[in-house]
């Protein structure tokens, strides 16, 4: 053991003296390394993790780097490695993979590959399939194939699922490609006869003597490794080359002039020759060669990115092609090959604000960022450039409060304000336009048209701003970024495939929400579910009303488009309806039994706090309660106030019927709580199951509605029509992984993404289909969604057309898309500083008014073990005349002995007939 920890002691001074040389002798050491941390010796095993920790830091890929004390744990505490395999997910590949970071990830993974959760075996089975996509050089991964194919290949037999054994397969396919790849490389060292021409040539004398010849064949071979390994320094060449080349030349000068001629042509023999660009005049600010990955997913593989100062870039792209990680890529200083923000300066301008930045004002809100702070720019300049762009004490957004207020629209005007202050020499901007309204889309135009000295990348799905504005078009296609001159309209007539990019007709993907389902006590899809009556609304901050005597209605035949130009108060009148906030005067009123779905504009804050979750898991967390939304039910408007907690506290004079005598009595009683339950009385009115202070009778006592509102329950009230709605769907579909992840799919979120990644991971068009998908879970009758268009593509927001002109419930979307709300509203809200005017087809909404049982319904359901049942239908109520008859039948089949079927027993129970 002595020898054992001497020998692991000069592994670990390697990682300083020869750490090159170490990283390239990874693969031989790893293994060791690994077995002597298991040894039995103290001694050893404290050594072996020195040594390895050494190994660590010589692997040369800064994008595993943070990762490296995981990979440590997952080899001395393997209950760690589900966990770890997480945050491996989660990391953004930029570099080429190469042995010494192969070396590191593969033990990982192949206990990722041992482990029980099926789970576990597929991330690992990803994660070796799409980094061996990242792998330049086959001879890099050729000593971990052995370790890695006979484990897949064992998985790919064992695995019980079907989609993860898939999954393995493609991986098991992936390594035999790489695998061949690396035997050809083995056998084709590289082609000395080209170099050996090169020396003759370059060599001084007519004839070459036999030992001159010997000479420039060892030197053809050294040569031609080191163009293998990238050594293309001249004084590497000078010294080893022009060592085995000076006996045949005059002096060392002679020697130095031979050895660079030949390097310079064996340069050009690497170089892969380039299309002329007519810009060359123009300053060049970047010009790499890079690979880019998210996670477990390679977006770009080995691919070229040349920009030009003063051209404008359209990045172009399906959702989940890696637009904004490119973006945040090159803003992080991530992008190999990119040059350091230090000397070009880049800025990204995206509108999310972080929730613990919302309380400051607009313009601390720049003060404190730290690009801003390193410039040292003064608050009157930002005061000043601020009011550039709208923020004035007499304007819709003031610059002196909080960030909070303000709307979407807004947000994104003071991000480009911080953008302008920082003075950019490349401007990387996701989505500009999203939440502005037609008026700030000309000004963003106009400031970008007007940098003639910035380069711009430009991520929209906004077709009119691309045509305005681009100079070029860089499209992320096969994992790679192919660039073209011109704008939209010139590339779509050279590649008529990227209209799916712009048009929702072009749109190959389908989205599928579930159906709402009827409502108990609604006959026609035309009557009101939602309604708001004179309702004005002030912001606590504000002096004014943001909202002037609203009135609105909404019912199951709805298709409304609510517009207006930027903080004209949409957001806000939605929020008032859905119960999100209150108004100071006015009703809001919504169906005891309607469900409705919302997904606010700034839509991530409904899973800000679930992002260490899958979205399936996340959706099976909200709904984990009988079917109950989590979210709906911490509502400001279901909280009480403090002159209803008074109002509960205050005995109240109920009467009560004695059964025995007739004789009706009064009592002061205090209500503790609402238990849930509810029932119709003989007045065809709701009653609520009750607890009373002081009572130790659980359940069983109702209260009328009116009564109860007098002593300031109303909001529990709410608080228990909404749970009981959510339970009465069509049918309670089993909240099962196989159940959401169909439902997910419906939503456009591939199941990939869906199951097996965390949010944390997911892009922001992603996110939105996550929230999309849960707020449809439970079947809503009405679906209000502020700002869908944004963070979409156009290809899912076509299938998202789709989707609602079939859907059964009713819509309310905001939006400044007008070819969007145009396909599918003939309804309009128009609101105008907190005023609003309706406009719209009278008559479609009469047309529309078609009675509720002619909606499809579902027939199947699948439970968690996969096995799909038949569902029946929802009964259609019987009127008082076949009541009678029924019971008429019931009882002479009873008098006779007949069995009962289950309908016919049902019914029988609920008429206590038997």
């Amino acid at each position: 053991w002595a020898t054992r920890s001497v020998a692991l002691n000069m592994i670990a001074t390697f990682g300083k003296s020869s750490p090159k040389q170490l990283g390239n002798a990874l693969p031989l050491v790893v293994p060791e390394l690994t077995a002597c941390m298991w040894d039995t010796k103290k001694q050893v095993k404290v050594a072996s993790t020195n040594a390895m920790k050494a190994a660590l830091d010589v692997i040369g890929n800064k994008d595993i780097e943070h990762m490296t004390s995981n990979i440590l744990k997952a080899i001395t505490t393997p209950k760690e490695v589900p966990e770890i395999m997480h945050k491996m997910a989660g990391v953004t590949f930029v570099q080429s993979v190469e042995s010494p970071a192969l070396a590191m990830v593969v033990p990982l993974l192949l206990r990722g590959l041992r482990e029980k959760t099926t789970s576990t075996k597929r991330q690992a089975a990803v994660i070796i399939d799409n980094m061996s996509k990242l792998v330049d050089d086959p001879l890099d991964a050729a000593p971990f194939l052995p370790l890695l194919l006979p484990a897949l290949e064992i998985n790919a037999n064992a695995i019980s699922d079907p989609e993860a054994r898939s999954i393995t397969d493609r991986a098991v396919e992936q390594l035999k490609r790489l695998k061949s790849l690396a035997d050809k490389a083995f056998s084709v060292r590289g082609d000395t006869s080209k170099l050996e021409a090169v020396f003759k040539e370059e060599l001084p004398g007519d004839e070459i003597s036999s030992g001159a010849s010997t000479a420039i064949s060892h030197a053809a071979v050294v040569a031609t490794t080191m163009m293998d390994l990238h050594f293309m320094e001249d004084s590497q060449w000078a010294k080893i080359v022009g060592s085995i080349l000076s006996p045949f030349c005059a002096n060392m000068d002679e020697t130095k002039t031979v050895v660079e001629k030949v390097r310079v042509k064996a340069e050009g023999m690497l170089e892969v020759p380039e299309e002329e660009d007519e810009d060359d005049d123009l300053e060049e600010l970047c010009n790499c060669k890079f690979t880019l990955a998210y996670g477990t997913k390679i977006l770009l593989h080995n691919t070229k990115m040349k920009l030009k100062r003063g051209m404008r870039y359209g990045l172009l792209g399906g959702n989940d092609s890696g637009k904004t990680t490119l973006m945040r890529a090159i803003s992080n200083n991530q992008v190999e090959g990119f040059p350091d923000t230090s000397q070009v300066r880049t800025v990204f301008v995206e509108a999310d604000i972080q929730g613990e930045q919302s309380h400051l004002s607009c313009i601390d809100y720049i003060m404190i960022d730290p690009k801003i702070e390193a410039i040292g720019i003064k608050r009157e300049e930002v005061v000043t450039i601020l009011a550039t762009v709208g923020f004035t004490d007499d304007g819709k957004a003031k610059p002196n409060h909080a960030v909070s207020t303000l709307s979407g629209g807004w947000r994104m005007k003071l991000a480009l304000a911080r953008a302008m202050l920082q003075n950019a020499d490349i401007l990387l901007l996701d989505e500009p336009t999203n939440h502005l309204d037609v008026i700030n889309v000309a000004w963003v135009k106009n400031y970008l048209n007007s940098l003639t000295n910035v380069t711009s990348i430009i991520v929209s799905h906004d077709s009119g701003l691309l045509n305005d504005c681009c100079t070029h078009i860089l499209q992320i296609e096969n994992l790679k970024l192919n660039m073209f001159k011109g704008n939209l309209d010139e590339f779509v007539k050279l590649k008529p495939s990227a209209k799916a990019y712009f048009s929702f007709k072009e749109s190959k993907i389908r989205f599928d929400f579930p159906q709402p389902g009827p409502i108990e006590g609604v006959k026609s899809k035309g009557k009101a579910l939602m309604k708001m009556s004179k309702c004005t609304f002030t912001y606590p901050v504000n002096e004014t009303p943001t909202l002037f005597d609203i009135s609105v209605q909404v019912s199951l035949s709805s298709r409304v488009a609510c517009v207006g130009e930027n903080g004209a108060g949409k957001s806000t009148m939605i929020k008032l309806l859905v119960g999100e906030i209150e108004p100071q005067t006015g009703d809001v009123w919504k169906h005891p039994n309607a469900r409705v779905a919302y997904v606010a504009q700034h839509a991530f804050h409904h899973i800000e706090s679930h992002l260490d979750k899958t979205p399936n898991e996340y959706i099976r967390w909200r709904y984990a309660n009988n079917g109950e939304d989590k979210e709906s039910l911490v509502k400001v408007s279901l909280q009480f106030n403090e002159a209803e907690l008074k109002l509960q506290r205050t005995p109240y004079e109920i009467q009560f019927v004695d059964e025995a005598s007739g004789k009706i009595n009064k009592i002061k009683k205090v209500v503790g709580e609402l238990v849930g339950g509810r029932k119709i009385n003989k007045a065809k009115e709701y009653e609520y199951e009750v607890k009373y202070a002081g009572s130790n009778i659980d359940s069983g006592e109702y209260l009328a509605l009116k009564i109860l509102k007098k002593m300031g329950w109303d909001k529990a009230i709410k608080s228990v029509d909404m749970k009981i709605a959510q339970r009465a769907g069509l049918y309670v579909r089993p909240l099962s992984s196989k159940n959401v992840e169909a439902h997910l799919e419906g939503c456009g979120l591939n199941r990939e993404f869906g199951t097996h990644y965390r949010m944390s991971a997911l892009s922001g068009g992603q996110k939105v289909k996550v929230v999309l998908a849960a707020a449809m879970w439970n079947q809503p009758h009405i679906l209000i969604l502020d700002e869908p268009t944004n963070y979409l593509d156009r290809e899912a927001l076509g299938a998202l057309a789709g989707a609602i002109d079939r859907y059964d419930g009713g819509v309310v979307m905001i939006t400044h898309n007008n070819e969007f709300c145009s396909q599918l509203c003939p309804e309009t809200w128009v609101m105008d500083a907190g005023h609003l005017e309706t406009k719209g087809d009278a008559d479609w909404m009469l047309n529309q008014d078609s009675k509720i049982s002619e909606q499809k319904q579902i027939t199947e359901v699948t439970d968690a073990a996969g096995n799909v049942s038949k569902v029946k239908g929802q009964k259609k109520k019987m009127s008082k005349k076949e009541e009678k008859q029924m019971v008429k039948r019931i009882k002479n089949l009873l008098k006779i002995g007949e069995p009962l079927n289950s309908d016919e027993e049902e019914f029988a129970i609920d008429k206590d007939l038997i």
